[in-house]
């Protein structure tokens, strides 16, 4: 499952590091040109894991999953550092709530993938 969870995020986020250099608006989300290219940065390394070795899918669904899962939580308590981390304007947690939202979800879904089966 874990191989399967890489392929697939790997390809979401590859999508989404490109659509953002033209939309960066793209499904209500805040896209610069830092958090794209983490985006592809980590898309990259999502299908190297989703097509090497189940050891390598699972370390990449733990540690990534959990770095999405904290960036999500981080940017509800500490909007503005989390703002100027990925070069976003000083914002709000309310005017990150899709970044928020969508990182949460990401590292959940990437942490239940890294269970064995």
């Amino acid at each position: 499952m874990g191989r399967m969870a890489c392929r697939i995020v790997g390809v979401g986020l590859l999508a989404v590091g490109l659509a953002g250099f033209a939309l960066p608006t793209v499904l209500g989300l805040h896209l610069t040109t830092v958090h794209n290219v983490i985006h592809l940065i980590t898309g990259l390394i999502a299908l190297y894991a989703g097509f090497a070795t189940r050891t390598t899918a699972r370390f990449f669904c733990l540690f990534f999953g959990g770095g999405y899962l904290l960036l999500g939580l981080a940017g509800l308590v500490a909007p503005g550092l989390v703002s100027e981390v990925l070069g976003h304007a000083p914002a709000s947690s309310r005017e990150l709530t899709p970044d928020n939202a969508v990182h949460a979800v990401l590292g959940a879904a990437l942490l239940a993938a890294s269970k064995k089966p």
